[in-house]
Parts: C-alpha cells; structure tokens; sequence
C-alpha cells in the first residue's frame, strides 16, 4: 500500500505535489494546537485542508471568492463568540490558523505561495505561547525545516525538481543560520516586559490546591507528569524523610478542608515558633508552572529560598510563598533541616481553631472517642500514647491503601473507620485529624508531595504528581506540632520504601514494560534527563545567567547595557568576517563564469529550458526560437539586445584580438562594461 501511495505521489503534476507536501507541513505545525483551539476551528481547519488536498489531487478548480468570503465571515463570526473579540493571544491565534487553512484555497500564484509561507512560520513560533517543551521545540523544527523546503523549491526552475534537493537547500540554510540563532540567544538583552510573551493565568496547572476534598489527591497519583525536580548538594536523605510542604488545611466544613484562618497576628505576618537542629540540606528545585504562590520545600526551612525575582515569605503554619503566582517554570536554592521543631509548646487560644468538628457528621467516629476517652488506658493518656493507639489500630484493623475506595458519602470518617477501611492518603489523613480532634488533640492536615526517585542518567531526583500526599500535625505539650503520616501505618511502603500504586500506562509503555521493562525505565529516564537539560539550560536562561557569563569574560559589574554592546560587537565582527570571505570569494572565482551563471538564472526564470553548461552563443540561439510563456511577453528590440549582449560576453572570453590590444587593463574594463550592461538589459518576466 506504501508503494501504491509513493508510485502515485511519483505521478502527480509538481503543481499538485508541491501543494500536497505545503498542506501535509501546514497540518503538521497546526496540529500541536488543536488542543487549545476551539473545536469549531480544529473541525474547520481539517476540513479545509482535506478539501484543498481534494482539489489538488484531481486538478480541479479552486473556489470562487465567494466562498471564502463566506467561510471568512464564519471564522469571524465563530472567533467573536468563542472569544468575544478577535484580538489578544488566544483569539489572535484561533483566527490566524483559521486565515492560514483559507490562503491555501487561494494559491493561485507564488505571491500566494509566499503568504502561506510567512503565515505559517507565525503560527509555528505561536505554538510556544502554548508550551515550550522539548517535544514541541523538536517538533516546529521540523516544522521549520519543512516551510524552508517548500520555500526553497517555489524558487526552484521549472521541472519537477525532487524534493530531496529542496530539503538538503533548506537544511543548509539552517545550519547556516543555527549559530546566528545561538549568538541571539545567548546575548539578546532579556529585559522586562520587552522579552519574552506573559504566560496565561491559567495555562499553569497544579496538582494541589489550597483546599482539598476527600478524593483529589488519589485523582492526581494517576498523573505520572514531573511536578518538580530535585538536586541535592550532598547526599540525598532517606526517601522516608522527603516531605515537600505546601498548603496547610485546618478548616473542615463537612465535605472539604481549608486553610485556618487566624485572627491576629496576620498571616503572612507572623513569625513561627521555628528551632531547628542537627546538619542542613541544601538543594536545588526546579519547580514546573504550577499557578499557584507557593513554593514547596523540605520541613524544615527557616531561611527563605533565593528565587530570582521573586520575595518569598514565610507563612505561621512554615509554608513559603511568594508575592505573586508562578506561571512559569522557577528554580530555587533552599536550605533545610530535617530535625526541627515549631509552634507553641503551651496551649494557646490560637489552638481551639484545630479542634473544631462539623456539627451533626461522624458520630460514630466521635461516639468511638468517647469511648476511647472513658477507657481507664486512656482516661490520662498523653497525646503520643492516644495517637500510638489510633496507629495501631490502622495497623491491625484490616485497613487498606488504595486508588480507587469509591465515592464517600457525608460521614467520610465514619465510613473509612468502620465500613470501607479502605481509602487514599486524604482519605486516611483526615479521618485521622477528625479522630485525634473528637479526642480534644489539635491537628490539622498537611499536603504536598513525599518522596521521589532519583533518576540514574543526570543524578536528580524527580518528584511527580503521582508522588502528591497528605499526612498529619498533632499538637503536644512541650513539643510543639509534630508531623504523624498515618499513611504509613497503612502501606508502610508509601513512605519507607517509596512505593506507589501505579496508575494504567498508555498502550506504548505497556508494550515497551511486556517486552522489556529496563528498557522502558531506561528511556523514561534518558527522556526525562534531556528534559531537565531543556528546561535549565533553555528555558531558565535569564538576565542573571547571561550576567553570569559577562563576569565570566571579564566584565566587573556587568549590566543589560553591557549585554547589548558584547551583542553588537558580535554582528559587526561577524559582518566584517563574512565581507572579507565574500571578497575572497569573488576574487578566487571566474567573474565572466559568475556573469554567465547569472544570465542563465535569469532565462531559466522567465522558463527557457537552458542545457547545463551552455555557452551565451547557445543562450542567444534559444532566444530566437519561436517565444513561448514569459518569452512571448519580450518586445523584439529588448530581445535583439540581449542576444547581441550574450555575444558580446562571448567574444570577451574567446575572440582572439578582443578587446583590441587586449591588455589586462582593457580586459578588465570590457567586463566591467558588460556587467553595466547586465544591469540595464531588458530581462523577460518571470514565468508563473
């Protein structure tokens, strides 16, 4: 079927070709988009470019203007009810690949042609408004490289050249270029807001929340995308003890917990009660867009991470945020100790908030309280003995970790303590905090993310949104707040051994983990590893790190200014590089050759079949057949003119006494006469 399809492309006009091959590149670079287009404009883009691969193929007629007034009065339409406007990024994007799907059913001309062309490479660079990943960036690379050979094969001589020829042109042209990109890159000034396109407010996307209902997190282990990426200055600690904190929840109103919401002292004001002992962790964070203001980090941190641009502060609860959300990726240094402790060690007013239970919910979880409260073990327990007690019974009480406990109905508590015994880590953790507070201890809930896997290719150990959790806070006299997971008690593989419930993998990883599953896990982790090597080195290179290379080269206090001298410095000396090797150039090169080769450019324009290396007298015979295309539109004087000119070029080379003397001198000047000449000659138009 292949060689079917391949024999048929082999036969089809280069009209038809050529347009199938723009329509099959055009496809490619809008395809990465449909998933944040409209539907309308993925439909209708499809189905414009199907129709216009119809027409080409069968050589029929191109639509009247009529029907693209009316498809371009739907696509306005259409835009202005999906957007309400036909301006900003994602209007302007949707009615731009609408306008590019409708110039296809218009190439008439190579003006047409060349419209497409620049339209397309503007919606190729519009799809790193939607993601700059690797696989996209390798993706409209080879999108680039396929507009360049379209383009370079519009230019080439009548015929059927191959394609082949057109692409190895087109990737010449980008090797070329390739070190004019990186020299760009490396040295364009990154000034705000001049560099750069502001990232949507909702394009990032987070696997927590500043609220939680019982069921999100387990919705998040079966996402297996990297929420983070870590790199240890020393060794890395335990897995055990990898607690990423983020959002803290102490208010339960039935259904979903929130943030607690103290009176005084504010927020983001107060200071915690934080000690901490023992060695510090420092550690690198490449943390993904996550639209959230917070930054996640190990318990304990009591210095705020360094986040270019970007004031962290510290919450009373120890969780680090920042003034504004994070829509783009973002890394940090952060320091952080293991052995900590924080909070009150009496009790405080400020407590009573984490004792707090919905009226009217669980009673049998509060009536087991009281019951525990009246047992003679427990009547003057401490809290560690209560919550020593409660572990055990996760323990022993045929209670199980899983992904899928169904849906939990008002009393969450009641239903996983003595009908499912079965639920994710939500689901365990506040059943726990609800228990400890029937109990009178304060507790509340903590997510984030805990654990990770350290990837064997680059040393950084990756943390996922499958690796998303929530464990508990209890407070004790003398102690303060003290972290129990009762997760672990559950699975204690969750935490101690960093083993997760795997989620379905799609069809290719299944095949790839029956066939070979080190050769899976080997490919995720060299895939992963280039993809952290993308975002450090690409996507995270900033002002500082440009800085950083000035001072590298001698600069003392290296400023943008600097950046954009260093810049020009570059372009001239490149300029005047690539002058000195055009004069050698021209120099080492036959300039009569270069004269002739020109001339023939121009016949072979306008569609004269011109044989390969024919002389000017054979270019001047051609010229006296009867005119044919562009030919014919050349009065008789222009063209009686152009032949005597081509055997005037002749005899300059092989006419034995010319010019008379024949000097070099007067050579030199005879050549020069004739390249005047060139540039005011009547050249037939180009053929369409």
């Amino acid at each position: 079927m292949l060689q079917t399809l391949l024999a048929t492309l082999r036969t089809l006009p280069r009209d038809a070709r050529d347009t199938l091959f723009l329509l099959g590149v055009i496809g490619w670079i809008i395809a990465p988009q449909f998933d944040h287009l409209p539907l309308w404009c993925s439909a209708m883009v499809a189905l414009v470019l199907l129709w216009r691969a119809r027409l080409a193929l069968r050589g029929l007629l191109l639509p009247s203007r009529w029907w693209l007034l009316a498809l371009l009065a739907l696509a306005t339409g259409a835009t202005l009810y999906t957007h309400k406007t036909i301006l900003g990024r994602d209007a302007g994007v949707t009615f731009l690949v609408v306008l590019l799907a409708l110039k296809t059913l218009e190439l008439r001309a190579r003006r047409d042609a060349f419209v497409v062309f620049f339209l397309g490479f503007f919606i190729l660079l519009s799809n790193f408004f939607f993601s700059q990943s690797l696989l996209i960036a390798f993706a409209m690379l080879l999108g680039l490289l396929g507009l360049l050979t379209a383009l370079v094969n519009s230019h080439m001589p009548v015929g059927k050249p191959p394609l082949v020829e057109a692409a190895k042109t087109a990737g010449g042209m980008a090797l070329l270029g390739a070190p004019i990109m990186v020299v760009l890159f490396v040295l364009f000034p990154r000034v705000a807001p001049l560099w750069g396109v502001p990232s949507d407010a909702m394009a990032g996307r987070s696997g927590l929340s500043d609220t939680m209902q019982v069921g999100t997190i387990a919705k998040l282990a079966l996402d297996s995308s990297v929420a983070m990426r870590i790199r240890f200055d020393g060794p890395a600690p335990h897995p055990s003890a990898l607690y990423f904190r983020g959002p803290v929840l102490g208010a339960f109103d039935g259904r979903a917990w929130r943030p607690a919401q103290p009176g005084l002292p504010p927020r983001l004001d107060s200071t915690p009660a934080l000690q901490v002992s023992g060695p510090a962790v420092g550690y690198q964070v490449t943390l993904n867009s996550s639209n959230q203001a917070w930054l996640l980090a190990l318990d304990a941190t009591p210095e705020a991470p360094t986040v270019p641009g970007h004031n962290p502060r510290m919450t009373h609860d120890l969780q680090w945020v920042t003034e504004r959300t994070l829509v783009d990726p973002v890394r940090y240094h952060a320091r952080s100790y293991p052995q900590f402790r924080h909070g009150p060690l009496q009790a405080v007013p400020a407590l009573n908030q984490y004792l707090e239970l919905p009226r009217g919910l669980n009673p049998r979880t509060a009536q087991w309280a009281a019951e525990l409260r009246r047992d003679v073990r427990y009547t003057t327990a401490s809290t560690p003995a209560l919550v020593d007690a409660v572990l055990e019974r996760l323990r022993s009480g045929g209670y199980t970790y899983t992904l899928e406990p169904g849906v939990f109905g008002a009393h969450t508590a009641d239903e996983f303590w003595f009908d499912r015994k079965e639920g994710f880590c939500e689901h365990i953790a506040s059943s726990f905090v609800l228990l400890m507070r029937a109990l009178g201890v304060p507790a509340r809930i903590v997510t984030g993310y805990q654990g990770g896997e350290i990837n064997g290719v680059d040393g950084y150990w990756t943390v996922r949104q499958s690796d998303a959790h929530a464990w508990t806070e209890v407070w004790v006299a003398n102690q303060g707040w003290v972290r129990v997971d009762p997760t672990s008690a559950v699975a204690p593989g969750r935490t101690g051994a960093n083993l997760r419930l795997e989620p379905p993998t799609g069809v290719i990883a299944q095949a790839l983990g029956v066939v070979s599953p080190a050769l899976h896990l080997n490919l995720r982790a060299w895939w992963e590893a280039a993809n952290n090597r993308w975002n450090q080195w690409v996507l995270n290179y900033s002002q500082s790190k440009q800085l950083d290379l000035l001072r590298n080269i001698g600069f003392d206090a290296p400023n943008w200014a600097d950046l954009g001298y260093v810049l020009i410095g570059v372009v001239v000396f490149v300029s005047l590089l690539g002058a000195a090797w055009t004069l050698w150039e021209r120099q080492r090169q036959d300039p009569w050759l270069r004269l002739l080769q020109r001339a023939t450019q121009r016949l072979q324009r306008a569609g004269l079949i011109v044989p390969p290396h024919a002389p000017p007298r054979q270019l001047a015979r051609l010229l006296g057949a009867p005119p044919t295309g562009a030919l014919s539109k050349m009065d008789d004087a222009a063209k009686a003119a152009l032949c005597q000119w081509l055997l005037q070029l002749e005899a300059w080379r092989y006419a034995p006494h010319s010019p008379p003397g024949g000097s070099p001198v007067q050579r030199r000047r005879a050549l020069a006469t004739l390249q005047r000449q060139f540039r005011q000659l009547r050249w037939p138009p180009r053929a369409r």
